[in-house]
């Protein structure tokens, strides 16, 4: 078991009510990590030690900023064999999936450490004579983020390492399903040497989480918010910001269609469609969520699809490598069966797989899924996949935006013209020409539309997300007034 501290103003600490939770593993129900249950008064505190340690670091050369990121990012990656095991007890993720997430958040770091000297401005032309017009990028100020379970490393240090690179201090608000996982990626940022206040990290009961985050957004110190996690937390988070005028990044669910036009070649659609659907059980807001095929090759894709899924390794993470580990909880499973019974009671086929009466939930397709069952619309966030059997270019592209969300998506057809005018028409902040729904890279704008929420992080764009664009003038020459 674990027992972790929060970190506030370069110090680790309990709550200052002495009260802790416990995260349990999904599948024994063992203790994982203890951790402190902070009140909205630690919350304030995190967020003037954020505040006092703001001037010194916006003040920070780039280069200054730069080394301390890149000596993070490898402190980071030196902790993989310690994430691999706590995400294992905390979430019951597989070996893969955790040292993906360290592999991919060791390169955010360093994408953040390579912006640091590109926060740049323009000159404005300006009707003024002599006026010396600029539009400046400054830092914006404390940023909160507040990361979730499923892709624990990415997630979490995605959600202060650009704010860290623009000069901005940070709060991080670990998961209550993993706050040790969480808490390791601050323990790597402070072997880096950050000054102290400059990352604050907080965590809480869940009880408590509404009363927390809603202390930290109100504080005037608070310039930015990202959120990344469900949809109707969301719109609760993005409910606050709106109220105390706090900009927010959030990044909510996905249905992420994956088409299968005529011409595809099945091999390598297939290929795409298991990592999309099955990497982490299908926990990831990227997941292939819907499999849209057009029916011309629709018994072969399925037939294929299904004698690939049936040999997906799955068992307990802690005992051996496995590719399907646990999903995080029973209320995972419960969702699931609920959804397979209501495609099967109106018609749909069980290709492989089946409802599950443990947190292993082994990788499950159902075929000829219509829209009158609820697995057609609601997000599974599990390894349970329908596919959608289309007639036709024109139903695949109805059929794929026939959602509320709109994060990722993928096409597949050896036309290529094809393909893209197809990826071009779907409603998604992010689409890929044959390859998989699940796909990231630091330096990309990633972000959804529709349900999936709005702004976006990585590279250039979460430049824009975490700065404050400022027009400041010069004036040159002597300005003549009309009074």
């Amino acid at each position: 078991m674990n027992d972790i501290h929060m970190l506030i103003g370069g110090e680790k600490t309990a709550s200052a009510s002495g009260r802790t939770f416990e995260r349990r593993n999904p599948l024994d129900g063992t203790v994982a990590t203890r951790a402190p249950a902070a009140t909205p008064q630690d919350a304030l505190t995190a967020v003037e030690a954020a505040a006092r340690a703001l001037p010194a670091w916006s003040a920070l050369g780039p280069g200054a900023r730069r080394a301390l990121l890149l000596k993070a990012a490898a402190a980071l990656e030196a902790k993989t064999p310690t994430f691999v095991e706590t995400m294992a007890a905390e979430t019951g993720a597989a070996a893969p999936w955790a040292g993906f997430n360290v592999h991919l958040a060791a390169g955010m770091l360093q994408e953040a450490a390579a912006i640091t000297t590109q926060i740049s401005g323009e000159v404005i032309p300006s009707d003024v004579p002599g006026s010396l017009a600029m539009g400046l990028r400054v830092p914006a100020g404390v940023v909160l983020g507040i990361a979730p379970w499923n892709a624990p490393v990415i997630l979490g240090v995605r959600a202060i390492a650009t704010p860290l690179a623009c000069g901005n201090t940070v709060i991080l608000k670990g998961s209550e399903l993993c706050p040790a996982t969480h808490g390791l990626i601050i323990e790597a940022l402070q072997e880096a040497g950050l000054p102290p206040g400059v990352v604050n990290f907080v965590t809480n009961a869940p009880a408590d989480a509404a009363a927390v985050v809603e202390a930290m957004v109100a504080h005037p110190a608070v310039r930015r918010v990202n959120f990344t996690g469900s949809t109707p937390v969301g719109r609760l988070v993005a409910q606050t910001c709106a109220r105390h005028l706090k900009p927010v990044v959030l990044e909510l669910g996905g249905k992420a269609p994956f088409v299968v036009l005529d011409d595809a070649d099945l091999d390598a659609a297939v290929d795409g469609a298991i990592f999309g659907a099955f990497a982490n059980s299908g926990q990831i807001c990227m997941s292939t969520e819907r499999i849209v095929v057009d029916e011309a090759i629709a018994d072969a894709f399925v037939a294929k699809l299904a004698a690939r899924a049936v040999g997906l390794p799955l068992g307990d993470p802690r005992k051996g490598p496995v590719v399907l580990g646990s999903v995080v909880d029973l209320s995972t499973v419960e969702r699931c069966n609920a959804l397979i019974d209501d495609a099967l009671a109106k018609g749909a086929t069980l290709v492989c797989g089946s409802r599950s009466d443990s947190t292993l939930m082994p990788a499950t397709v159902l075929d000829r899924v219509t829209r009158e069952m609820r697995i057609y619309h609601e997000e599974s966030f599990g390894p349970v996949k329908p596919v959608v059997r289309v007639r036709g270019t024109e139903a695949a592209v109805e059929c794929a935006n026939d959602n509320p969300y709109g994060l990722s998506a993928a096409v597949f057809g050896r036309d290529i013209a094809r393909a893209l005018q197809v990826a071009q028409r779907i409603e998604s902040g992010i689409c890929h020409v044959n390859g998989p729904t699940v796909h990231d890279e630091a330096q990309m704008p990633f972000g959804g539309v529709k349900a999936s929420g709005y702004g976006r992080f990585g590279g250039k764009a979460g430049i824009d997300a975490f700065t404050e664009l400022r027009w400041v003038t010069v004036q040159t020459t002597p300005r003549h007034y009309p009074f």
